[in-house]
């Protein structure tokens, strides 16, 4: 597996694509919940995170 760059929205987003076509659904989720952070966007957002249903799996303080 290639070593990742996150730089943008869009890493995030190839990064959750490759790990859902893996078989990673959780690290997939996780990955798409921080790219629909990252965009301004709140449909945007919500379009994101559609594409990757699943409750949150994120451990929030």
């Amino acid at each position: 597996m290639p070593l990742f760059c996150f730089n943008t929205t869009a890493d995030y987003l190839e990064a959750a694509r490759q790990m859902a076509v893996t078989g990673r659904a959780a690290l997939a989720r996780l990955l798409a919940e921080e790219a629909a952070d990252r965009v301004t966007d709140s449909a945007e957002a919500a379009r994101i995170l559609r594409e990757f249903p699943g409750p949150s799996l994120r451990k929030e303080p």
